[in-house]
């Protein structure tokens, strides 16, 4: 009886969790499809999810359409060069935190993370107003300029920091190594997974942000692929071109749908060692 209730209750569980799944994947199966179809058969009786004669000139007309290589270009200048900049700073910060001592560091550090109780779209205003004064407007530099400084990254990589031996920094020391050789030589290894963590979470969110960079770009020359795919999307609405949207839409998620599904291991095994769960 026991037996086969736990038989019950697990394939209870796993048609729920099938259930859901593809009420999740439904969206975004339905839009890869429909990537592949003409207009015609978009609109065609019966309905069917699956393309008859699957075409690519939806991605090729999508991408002459807009200037989607500026934007690719430009997204992929200010999610990585963000990446960059950030995994600079949060080192520096989170090693002063961790393991400095000077008067006032508790306090300090608390007031550091306050920056994660304050949404990202309250600060618009008065970044924008900073952004113009500086002249930089319309600028990769402009979009990145807020994000420099991550209170989440620097309490990710100050908790690691935190764990490693105190006995590996002496070592470090003995050998003769200055702060920034021991950061590099002895600290870094050993928080591998946080950084990888931040990294995948910094670089997912940077590639999707819609809000700050429609306010800061006017032109192609700064404006990244979720502004460029959005003004895309208003003609294409227009028009009723769905497949040539479709299209688009994938052309934009598609690096980080790739990414995810080769590095989907290591992705677990990053979140998994730097304790973060989701």
């Amino acid at each position: 009886m026991k037996k086969k209730r736990e038989i019950f209750t697990k394939t209870s569980t796993y048609v729920i969790l099938v259930i859901f799944s593809l009420l999740i994947l439904m969206p975004l199966l339905w839009l890869s499809t429909t990537a592949f179809k003409t207009k015609a058969e978009i609109f065609s009786q019966p309905f069917n999810l699956l393309p008859e004669k699957p075409v690519l000139f939806n991605f090729t007309d999508a991408w002459d359409y807009a200037p989607f290589g500026s934007y690719y270009i430009n997204t992929i200048l200010v999610t990585f060069g963000l990446l960059a900049i950030q995994l600079v700073t949060i080192t520096m910060a989170a090693y002063a935190f961790a393991r400095l001592e000077f008067p006032g560091r508790d306090f300090l550090f608390i007031l550091f993370l306050t920056q994660l109780m304050i949404t990202p779209q309250s600060t618009i205003f008065p970044n924008y107003l900073t952004i113009s004064q500086m002249g930089l407007l319309d600028t990769r530099l402009g979009v990145m300029l807020p994000y420099f400084a991550s209170a989440m990254g620097t309490f990710l990589l100050r908790q690691a920091f935190k764990s490693v031996p105190k006995s590996l920094e002496d070592a470090g020391r003995l050998d003769g190594c200055n702060t920034f050789q021991l950061i590099w030589h002895v600290f870094l290894p050993v928080v591998k997974p946080s950084l990888i963590a931040f990294s995948i979470i910094s670089v997912t969110y940077h590639w999707n942000e819609f809000l700050w960079p429609l306010l800061v770009t006017e032109t192609s020359r700064s404006r990244t692929l979720t502004v460029g795919l959005t003004i895309f999307a208003q003609q294409a609405e227009g028009g009723a071109e769905w497949s040539l949207l479709m299209a688009a839409t994938l052309i934009v998620i598609g690096p980080l749908l790739i990414a995810f599904t080769v590095l989907q291991k290591l992705f677990v095994q990053s979140f998994a060692s730097s304790g973060m769960k989701g």
